[in-house]
């Protein structure tokens, strides 16, 4: 199967089967893929409010309704228990396993949360000839905590985490007016050139992903990401936190360019 033309639905059901477990950059072109959180109830009103405060990193698409495993819009016949290719399970704010499934930690009160994701913009910038370095490259994008501050909401507080594509110069501003467009895929980038300016002491050892090459000529460009929750999860320590790992997103059956506006 061709997983760049494949349909939101045929990559789901590889993943579900575990037959399909790799990062999710440069699949099901046209279409909106998203990062994952899952908590139980009592988070889920702090963790909305958390979105609507910092939308460059957390551009919320949808929810669902407690107990549920599918979105209203976004993935009605999907089953996020299942539809992820790898989650990561935090228990008082420790990584504690990465599982393929996690029907069994799913229960009657937790409530998934679905935000968007950069990869949704990677096919508009490689339409525009602006390299992804990590799709060139064949791995997952690098992804840095920062020291910009998300805005608190609730218990909800820590630092911004961020992607990262090195480009030109030239490249960057043509990229910044593309994803301007993409508010709910992180829109332009938070920031353009100096790691150290936003706290990133080693550009080639990412928190999350693996690390790209930066040619000469070329400037590091970084976008907000939906990581961000997983390194506010490290402050915050909630009893119970699932979300997709870095890379393996969830991919809905929405267009992209139901996000252009």
């Amino acid at each position: 199967m061709n997983l760049q033309s494949a349909l939101p639905s045929e990559i789901r059901a590889l993943i579900r089967d575990n037959k399909l477990i790799q990062h999710t950059s440069g699949m099901a072109k046209g279409y909106i893929q998203a990062n994952v959180v899952i908590l139980p109830n009592k988070y889920a009103y702090d963790f909305l409010k958390f979105c609507y405060r910092n939308p460059k990193s957390c551009p919320l698409l949808d929810i669902t309704e407690v107990g549920e495993h599918s979105f209203p819009k976004y993935g009605p016949d999907a089953d996020i228990r299942t539809d992820v290719g790898e989650y990561y399970v935090y228990r008082d704010g420790v990584h504690v396993e990465t599982r393929h499934d996690i029907k069994d930690l799913y229960g009657k009160d937790m409530v998934a949360f679905i935000i968007g994701c950069s990869f949704t913009f990677e096919h508009a910038l490689l339409d525009a000839d602006i390299p992804v370095r990590h799709i060139e490259e064949g791995h997952n994008v690098p992804m840095y905590i920062t020291n910009i501050p998300t805005e608190q909401s609730g218990v909800f507080h820590g630092p911004t985490t961020v992607s990262m594509r090195p480009m030109s110069m030239a490249q960057a501003i043509r990229a910044t007016e593309i994803t301007t467009h993409f508010k709910g895929a992180h829109g332009a980038p938070l920031h353009i050139g100096d790691p150290a300016a936003i706290g990133i002491k080693d550009i080639s050892k990412p928190d999350f992903g693996e690390a790209v090459e930066i040619r000469d000529g070329e400037v590091p460009v970084f976008w907000g990401c939906g990581v961000t929750p997983q390194s506010v999860c490290l402050n915050v320590k909630p009893e119970l936190m699932i979300t997709h790992a870095p890379g393996y997103m969830f991919i809905t059956d929405i267009k992209e360019s139901e996000l252009l506006y």
